[in-house]
């Protein structure tokens, strides 16, 4: 188990580093900022990239949720889920704590936001608490439903990362300006806190509706999927 856990906590350290820190230090850079489509590319290929590194080693999660999903879809040990939450939680943290310290080596630097995930005032198109929900809860269906697809019995081997990391860049290209796309409440918690906004009292919404929407995707898939 230590072996599981050390790689969820690297691969979600990874996955924050790179997809949150792409936009936190590079998205807005004078002049040749990488803008929605470089951030949200930046998270699909990190993810793709750590599947493909630790998928052997822990089934390279990197997400609570995604945890939930497979132990409802029946591919992974529901015990197994809260260690493996941790785990991801932590490495979310020491992603967002290492790109604190680089973020803040800048001249006038000021957290504001931190890329931190947000609805109403806090959402960076200024969408509502129920937006924000809905948006979160169908796309965490999608995701979940198109995991449990890529790395079932019948998908072309080998191809799974690519789906996955694929299906994460398209996600952020559409949730992006609602809540700064979450999906993954280990990545909501780690910049929240370290936000100097009021992100920490809209976790909760990060943590309930990617929770909703990997069980209603897991179930859709057993309906689905595995139907027979």
């Amino acid at each position: 188990m230590f072996r599981k856990l050390s790689a969820e906590f690297i691969g979600t350290f990874w996955l924050i580093f790179i997809g949150s820190g792409s936009g936190i230090l590079a998205a807005t850079f004078a002049g040749i900022g990488i803008g929605i489509v470089g951030i949200s590319l930046s998270a699909g290929i990190a993810l793709m990239a750590m599947i493909y590194a630790i998928g052997g080693v822990s089934g390279g999660h990197m997400n609570p949720a995604v945890s939930v999903g497979l132990a409802v879809a029946g591919k992974f040990p529901a015990g197994h889920v809260l260690p493996y939450a941790l785990a991801q939680v932590a490495g979310a943290t020491a992603a967002a704590a290492m790109l604190y310290l680089i973020a803040s080596g800048r001249a006038g630097f000021v957290a504001g936001g931190f890329g931190a995930n947000g609805y109403g005032e806090l959402s960076p198109g200024g969408y509502s608490l129920t937006a924000g929900f809905v948006a979160e809860v169908v796309l965490m269906v999608l995701f979940v439903f198109i995991i449990l697809g890529s790395i079932h019995d019948r998908a072309p081997a080998g191809f799974a990362p690519i789906s996955i990391g694929l299906s994460l860049t398209a996600i952020n290209l559409v949730s992006i300006p609602v809540t700064n796309t979450s999906l993954n409440p280990a990545r909501s918690t780690g910049l929240a806190l370290f936000a100097e906004t009021g992100a920490l009292s809209q976790l909760w919404l990060f943590w309930v509706a990617p929770m909703a929407g990997a069980v209603i995707g897991a179930l859709v898939w057993k309906a689905v999927g595995e139907a027979r």
